[in-house]
Formats: structure tokens, sequence, C-alpha cells
């Protein structure tokens, strides 16, 4: 079965901020910026933009439901995505009820990826224990995945307050709104996301891409023993990047806020600084960031094609705060110099062995 490759874009809404002072800078120009980046990710033919939940002071982006459903007024053929939701410490019934009525605004194009997340802040503003991290996700996932298959639903577990045959409303327009697992390689959720027949998003965003193999061997072996059809399931990459004219320009652009960016984040974890050797290195054919001129995108894409198979492929920009017209320009990029060459070349490798 031939499904052309979808290629999209998805961010954090990242925002300025003073370090000094603690306090958020533009965020009401983020989103007017992501909402114009959305417009233009459809204009050019990407497949799917996506929006991460956060909630901390250097993301604007707590509530992607809203932003999306701005978007699909401004939008004709793209898809929604959250990316990703936090299910574990979000309410299942008010997930499916935000995204059936993205699904109702857009015309049918909302999708819904969910994971557990890799800050934390979210729990414990919604009152969540991080001991239960894994339980809450699991069954929080079995209740939305009943969601989406019963209109009436009875429903109880141990970390959320039973439901006894109630309606839940709006229906979405689509039969079945997709419900996508973003994972980062663990053998459990990967195992949980095949069993479940589910699509799986992968983020790839270090090291070397190889490494991921055998995730998604696991992934479709897993999938193949619970009865599922492997050629009707799909696999999404998830990777940093930028793209610009020239690879130096892309470099020169994307070094400094990734470093502040990941430098940060990782002073919180314990990780070290990310080095310029370390970024170039992540920017090769064999490295993890999607960072390059076109043709170099289009060889990395190619490439990790190869490698895994996958359906759909998802670049973050953002990964720090960009100048917008340099963010508008690689989405143009990625629209209309990469994206046709990839599908074209995907195409002509897999129709073959179809006939």
């Amino acid at each position: 079965m031939f499904r052309a490759m979808e290629i999209g874009i998805y961010t954090f809404v990242e925002t300025r901020f003073d370090a000094a002072t603690g306090r958020q800078l533009g965020t009401d120009e983020r989103i007017a910026h992501v909402l114009e980046e959305i417009e233009l990710a459809d204009q050019v033919g990407l497949d799917v933009f996506g929006i991460g939940e956060h909630h901390r002071i250097d993301y604007a982006s707590s509530a992607p439901a809203v932003i999306l459903a701005a978007a699909a007024a401004r939008t004709r053929s793209i898809r929604l995505s959250s990316a990703v939701t936090v299910l574990s410490s979000d309410d299942p019934v008010r997930v499916f009820q935000d995204f059936a009525t993205l699904d109702l605004i857009s015309n049918g194009r909302a999708e819904i990826m969910a994971g557990r997340g890799s800050f934390i802040e979210s729990f414990p503003l919604f009152g969540q224990d991080l001991d239960d991290y894994d339980a809450l996700f699991a069954e929080k996932l079995e209740l939305l995945l009943k969601l989406r298959e019963e209109e009436v639903v009875t429903w109880s577990g141990k970390h959320r307050p039973k439901i006894e045959h109630r309606p839940v409303f709006p229906r979405p327009l689509q039969e079945r709104l997709p419900v996508w697992i973003a994972v980062g390689g663990t053998p459990q959720s990967v195992i949980r996301t095949a069993t479940l027949g589910l699509p799986m998003a992968l983020a790839i965003i270090g090291g070397a891409p190889e490494r991921f193999r055998s995730s998604v061997e696991l992934y479709r072996r897993t999938a193949t023993r619970a009865g599922h059809d492997t050629e009707a399931l799909s696999l999404s990459i998830n990777s940093h990047g930028f793209i610009a004219p020239t690879a130096r320009e892309a470099a020169e652009l994307a070094f400094p806020p990734y470093a502040e960016t990941m430098g940060r984040i990782g002073r919180e974890r314990g990780w070290p600084p990310p080095s310029r050797q370390q970024f170039d290195a992540e920017a090769t054919l064999h490295g993890a960031m999607f960072l390059g001129s076109p043709e170099q995108i289009v060889e990395k894409m190619l490439y990790q094609h190869e490698l895994f198979g996958h359906q759909r492929f998802l670049l973050q920009l953002t990964v720090g705060p960009m100048p917008h017209d340099k963010v508008l320009r690689a989405i143009e990029l990625l629209g209309t110099e990469v994206a046709p060459v990839v599908r074209r070349e995907v195409a002509r490798r897999i129709q073959p062995s179809n006939r």
C-alpha cells in the first residue's frame, strides 16, 4: 500500500525572556508570528503543523488547541496537531472535546499527538503526582481512546473520577480522531504504542539516527504480533534543524538560540552545554539535526527514509527564538524546494515494490 510522504513542522512557540528579571517578552507578537508561519506552511503545500504543550515562561503554548483553532480559520489543507499533548497531567475528556472542536472548525484536519512530556511543570500545576508518571499516561490514554470510539462512555480508573454512562460532545468530523503517540525511544513506550496499533512519532534530537533502528524494528515486530497490519500503521520522525539558502547561513542563524536554549535546559538537568563542534557534527549526514541548504536537507531526509521507511517527517525550526523573517524563509524552502523532491523520490522508490 503506497502512501505519500508527509512533511511538516512543529514548534513549542518559543518566546524571548529577560533572564535578569524572569519576565517573558513579546508573547502576543510570537503567537501572531506562529499563526503567520502556519498560514505560510499551508500555502507552500506542507502537510502538517504541530504545536507542543508547555507550561514554562520560555514558551507561549500552554493551550495548543486554541492556537491551532485560530490557525484553522486561516488555512485550507494543512493538518493541525499537538506536538505533544501532555496527556498524563490533563483530563482526557477535555482533550477530546478541545480537539473534536478543532476538527469541526478545521473541516476534519485535527490530530492529537499524545505523550508523557519531556518537562514536568504541568504535573504539580494540575495536581498530579510525578511518582505516577507512567501509570497516569497509560490510564488516560485508555480513556482517550475509549472517548473517540464511544459517544456514551462508562469508564473507571485509579487517577480520575469514574464516568457512568455519560455522553461526550461534540463529536469530531473525522470518524476516528487521529491519535499519535510520541516516544523518545524507550522500549516500553514503543511496545505500548505498537500493541495498541497506534501511529508512532519518534523524536530523534541527538546522536546517530541509526541507533533508533532497533526502536522502529521493535515497533513493527510488536504490532505484527499484536495482530495489526504494519502496512497501515504510520511512523513519524521528528527532529531539530533549520534551512537557509546555504549551510553556513543556516548554522550561523541556528546555533546561538540553540546553544542558549539547550544550555539553559541542560543546566536544569545536569547536562553539559552544547559546543559548536557538537552542533556541527549533528548537522552532518549521519547526525540527528536537519541543518543546511535545501539540497542537504533532501539528502538527509532520503538517507533517513532508507533507515526507517517512515511516512511522515516533522522539523522543529525554532529551538529557541529565531528571526521571524528567516523562519518564514525556511518554511518556504521546505515547502517549495525540499518537500516536492523528497515526495517524488520516496514515491519512485516505493511504488515499484507494490505493483
